[in-house]
């Protein structure tokens, strides 16, 4: 991905330059929210990635925006934008999360269930995250209908699967080679 190492370096600073004035999990926040409304917002992408919008316009519009953002997030984004890299800006923020979570030894696990999460359901599942990678997390959900009940958990490169639409197609598969089925 294009930016990425720029990102990562741009994240390590801000993440220092917060551990060192003891902000960093306002920072962490800040940047939850700027990766949050840089997705939901394909507008605020394109605009930050245009080099038809005028550096004022884009520095006024984020300080608008996001003008609950503490003190070392408005900084950051005066360097990206004097460094001609506010086009990495959703890049940045989600460099932060990851070790601002490295750092706190805490991971990001993304349910998808059918249904919204309940407060009972997330606590078995910190449980069950837990008890997979021996470290707690932040549990994003994600709505997907089509897995009609249970749910996918992912967290970093692991991943279980106790969906019924994964049972109801393992069944499938388990009819259709089935031999003695097959000859009927």
């Amino acid at each position: 991905m294009k930016g990425n190492r720029a990102a990562q370096r741009y994240a390590k600073a801000i993440l220092d330059l917060a551990k060192e004035k003891n902000a960093a999990e306002t920072v962490f926040t800040d940047m939850q929210q700027i990766s949050q409304t840089i997705a939901k917002s394909p507008d605020l992408a394109d605009m930050l990635k245009s080099p038809v919008v005028n550096t004022t316009v884009k520095k006024a519009s984020l300080k608008e925006i996001f003008k609950d953002a503490g003190e070392i997030t408005q900084g950051s984004f005066d360097v990206l934008i004097e460094n001609g890299r506010i086009n990495i800006l959703d890049l940045v923020a989600r460099n932060y999360i990851v070790r601002y979570n490295t750092l706190n030894k805490s991971q990001e696990a993304i349910v998808t269930t059918a249904v919204p999460l309940t407060a009972e359901l997330e606590e078995k599942i910190l449980a069950k995250v837990k008890e997979l990678t021996g470290t707690g997390a932040n549990i994003k959900n994600v709505i997907n209908k089509d897995i009609i009940g249970g749910f996918i958990l992912r967290v970093g490169d692991l991943q279980y699967d106790a969906s019924v639409s994964r049972n109801l197609n393992r069944l499938k598969r388990e009819l259709t080679n089935n031999s003695y089925i097959s000859s009927i």
